[in-house]
């Protein structure tokens, strides 16, 4: 009959670890529902939230639509800033191209200059037919004096 006894004491030391084991298990289970649950109503949220937001995008791009755009309504102040920028580029252009001769390689020989000594020394030139000319009238006046 020992034997007998020795199973029912090893049995119900069994029978008190499943109890703990199956109260854990439902404790869990229980934790694991209410998370759930809580989760499911984070998801409701999140849905009613992006429905939000999609109202609003659609809301957006109708308004978009109707408005119009037209590049021939600018205003008097963009008008006049976009004259500035064209005056200021031409400006620009003249000062690149001088920047340009001036850093360019001089590959055309200039033609020396005539020296001072040879155009001094040579007469004015007269023509010969000075016959067909008539003097100007004040060549006929004699010149009043300085005071």
């Amino acid at each position: 009959m020992r034997k007998k006894a020795v199973k029912k004491k090893s049995v119900s030391v069994k029978s008190k670890k499943n109890l703990n084991v199956e109260q854990a298990l439902i404790d869990n289970f229980i934790s694991l529902q209410k998370v759930m649950v809580n989760l499911s109503v984070k998801f409701g949220n999140l849905t009613t939230q992006i429905s939000k937001l999609l109202d609003l995008f659609e809301n957006s791009a109708k308004a978009l639509t109707e408005k119009d755009f037209t590049l021939e309504k600018e205003s008097k102040e963009t008008k006049k800033i976009s004259d500035k920028i064209d005056t200021m580029l031409e400006q620009n252009k003249i000062i690149a191209r001088g920047l340009t001769l001036l850093h360019e390689p001089q590959t055309h020989e200039r033609p020396p200059p005539l020296p001072k000594q040879a155009s001094q020394s040579m007469p004015p030139r007269q023509s010969a037919d000075t016959g067909e000319y008539q003097k100007s009238i004040s060549s006929k006046y004699p010149k009043l004096p300085k005071p």
